[in-house]
């Protein structure tokens, strides 16, 4: 269900200090915290001995104490004490890679050697002093991440969930071009000449119709990318040449499971305008929130809806882009599976045969 050797988002960075800092990811139970060097350190939320979370310990310097017999690990996972006795070599606790970016904790949910900080989506403009920024808290939606993913290939809901606020006509029935990708999956269209959709009416530098591009990606294993472009009518398409007064909005969104049901959802927002108007990433961060919440209804009623069906579920032609996500998505989880079975095997010791000696029996 989880491809395991990837980025994921913990959490966001000014909410882990040090302290101990319990997160269920992906089914598995983490204990974070800040070391104070300022480095965050991931280990499994169980010490070994008795498997009581370790999080119900406590933080001594940069190493965490058990709450029920004392062992002590380093950022490693190390055990460098045990009450009156050697320390065992099985008194190991599994560590996780982690990194920061964008304000955010990302930790490495698999093999910590293959860690590689390249794969988290590179974003030339965060940061940068033209392009405005909002953000959000973490939300959390019941249903299964998989059901995000879908959501956020299919720019042709937002025509009936977000009707007031992203969707217009024209979000009904222009076709969508689909793109596969080594990475993940794109769904797109250009609508022409149609009116701007009213949450982004009121910051358009521009009067009258608009060309408008939807820009719906998803790379694996969960991490959107949606680009909103508004530019006058007339003036868009791929190759044309960037108007002056377009408006382009990224938002970037990263999905964290939880369990098969639950997942985080994690977010923040970069436009070409108003780069230091507080007010304007108040008015999108509040517009967003309410999006999303909608959202979040109806994905946690899907959610309870499949796992009630009675009846087969169908697809539709505009599913044709989460499809393939998750078919790619499957295929990287069984090569990730295979190539832990063959690890497994090649390091499993040989074991040498005992010849049996006949012992003389007494009369």
């Amino acid at each position: 269900m989880f491809l395991k050797n990837a980025w994921y988002v913990a959490e966001w960075s000014h909410d882990i200090v040090h302290e101990l800092y319990p997160l269920q990811l992906l089914n598995e139970y983490l204990v974070f915290y800040r070391q104070q060097d300022g480095q965050v350190v991931a280990l499994e939320d169980a010490c070994p001995h008795r498997k009581l979370p370790l999080s119900m310990g406590r933080l001594i310097d940069d190493a965490v104490e058990c709450g029920y017999h004392g062992l002590t690990f380093n950022g490693q996972g190390t055990c460098i004490f045990a009450p009156g006795a050697k320390i065992p070599r099985a008194a190991t606790v599994k560590s996780f890679a982690t990194t920061e970016k964008y304000g955010l904790v990302w930790v490495w949910m698999g093999d910590a050697d293959k860690a590689d900080a390249s794969l988290i989506p590179q974003i030339a403009e965060y940061g940068h002093p033209d392009w405005g920024i909002n953000q959000g808290d973490a939300m959390i939606v019941e249903c299964n991440y998989l059901y995000m993913t879908d959501n956020l290939l299919d720019p042709s809901h937002v025509a009936w969930v977000h009707r007031s606020s992203f969707g217009n006509s024209a979000c009904v029935n222009e076709p969508l071009t689909t793109t596969v990708t080594d990475s993940g999956v794109i769904v797109s269209r250009w609508m022409y000449d149609t009116e701007v959709a009213p949450f982004y009416a009121k910051f358009v530098k521009f009067t009258g119709n608009c060309d408008r591009k939807q820009h719906y990606e998803v790379r694996y294993p969960s991490h959107a990318i949606i680009k909103a472009i508004f530019t006058p009518a007339g003036t868009g398409g791929d190759n044309a040449t960037i108007h002056p007064d377009v408006f382009l909005m990224d938002s970037y969104n990263f999905l964290t499971p939880v369990d098969e049901k639950t997942t985080r959802y994690f977010w923040f927002q970069l436009r070409n305008f108003s780069p230091n108007d507080a007010d304007v990433s108040r008015q999108f961060a509040e517009g967003v929130r309410k999006a999303f919440e909608e959202d979040r209804i109806v994905l946690g009623a899907v959610q309870k809806g499949m796992d009630n069906r009675r009846t087969p579920f169908i697809n539709l032609k505009l599913d044709g882009g989460p499809i393939k996500f998750r078919k790619g998505l499957e295929q990287l989880i069984k090569q990730e599976e295979a190539m832990a079975s063959a690890e497994a095997m090649s390091t499993r010791p040989t074991v040498i045969p005992i010849q049996e000696t006949a012992i003389a029996q007494p009369d």
